[in-house]
């Protein structure tokens, strides 16, 4: 989570919350960002579309990212997933798509406008005519002013080498991408960075290492990172079998963190999972989902996997504290093998 009401700079209490949202989260219905529908051939970043459009997984929008503005509302850092030319089967084959990253805001949390330009796109970002996803925007370490962007950057299919990168912004627009690479490691990948600021006045970004599952590294100027020993989370659980990725995490007033964070169980089915911890370090996984797929037939657009997410709190109202949402990436499983249309869902306690 990421709350720039609550602090000017990079601070824990840009992820501070005061009570844990706990496990018990209602879906919304409907998608909160939909995909492109089919034989779109240059969408606009800023268009809307009818929710009942044909769609069978050639588009797709997944990794949200919300940011609590300091001047009020949210904005919504998400991927738009697209054909990349000579393999039209888009997000159905997300090895060989292209993407880009796209932004959306909300005066409310609830209903969300997308907005015109495209925030980072695949060649701006280093991955020629493949992908940049899962963007994390945070208050830079050295410029409480200026905002930078982490983001995975994979210049090929997903047995290329990738890498965790930045770019900075001031005004959480227009990005220029910054030279090298913020963490990576020759002969695997990583994806889904989060920052996490600590007392110290230093960051720890974690991510997913493919094969091991969440891991972190350190850094004091939010640049140059050195790994940490140890996995955070390791894949291999009931419901994160193939693999444990995407986390956010909140710091509980009181004491201690909680994670919520992505889990396949299956190549076809995926689940929001939660862990608990004192330090940030060494983490104990919850045994029961807090989001599960609605289910194959179900018509959800979550049929068969609820994956990549995002908490934010809600402004409270009458001297009533403010609850908790989430935005996650959902797929309903229309397509062969399971596959089909990603939408980005939504959910609140």
């Amino acid at each position: 989570m990421i709350d720039l009401t609550q602090s000017p700079s990079a601070s824990p209490l840009l992820h501070t919350v005061p009570h844990d949202p706990g496990a018990r989260w209602v879906k919304q219905a409907g998608a909160v960002i939909d995909a492109v529908p089919d034989g779109v051939t240059e969408p606009l970043p800023e268009a809307r579309w009818p929710s009942d459009a044909k769609r069978t997984g050639v588009y797709g929008v997944v990794s949200p990212r919300v940011v609590r503005l300091r001047s009020g509302g949210y904005r919504l850092y998400y991927t738009q997933i697209m054909p990349r030319p000579g393999f039209p089967a888009g997000a159905n084959d997300y090895e060989n798509a292209t993407t880009r990253i796209l932004s959306a805001v909300s005066a409310d949390g609830l209903a969300w406008t997308p907005e015109p330009g495209v925030r980072l796109s695949a060649v701006q970002g280093g991955a020629g005519e493949f992908r940049v996803a899962s963007s994390e925007v945070v208050p830079a370490l050295e410029n409480p002013a200026r905002l930078r962007m982490y983001y995975e950057c994979c210049p090929g299919s997903q047995s290329v080498r990738n890498s965790i990168r930045s770019a900075v912004s001031d005004d959480g627009l227009t990005w220029n991408v910054e030279p090298g690479e913020r963490f990576a490691r020759d002969g695997t990948n990583h994806m889904s960075a989060r920052i996490l600021f600590l007392d110290d006045r230093r960051c720890r970004l974690y991510c997913c290492r493919r094969g091991v599952g969440i891991v972190s590294a350190i850094s004091d100027d939010g640049v140059t990172f050195r790994e940490e020993p140890g996995v955070r989370i390791a894949d291999g659980g009931t419901h994160d079998r193939v693999v444990a990725f995407a986390c956010d995490i909140l710091k509980i007033a009181g004491g201690g963190y909680v994670m919520y964070y992505a889990g396949y169980a299956a190549p076809n089915r995926a689940y929001i999972l939660r862990a608990e911890s004192e330090d940030g370090l060494a983490w104990r996984k919850a045994e029961t989902p807090v989001v599960s797929p609605s289910g194959p037939g179900s018509g959800a657009i979550d049929a068969v996997k609820c994956s990549e997410v995002s908490l934010f709190r809600l402004p409270g109202a009458g001297g009533k504290p403010g609850t908790f949402r989430m935005v996650y990436e959902a797929c309903d499983g229309t397509a062969v093998g399971e596959r089909g249309v990603w939408r980005i869902a939504g959910a609140g306690v």
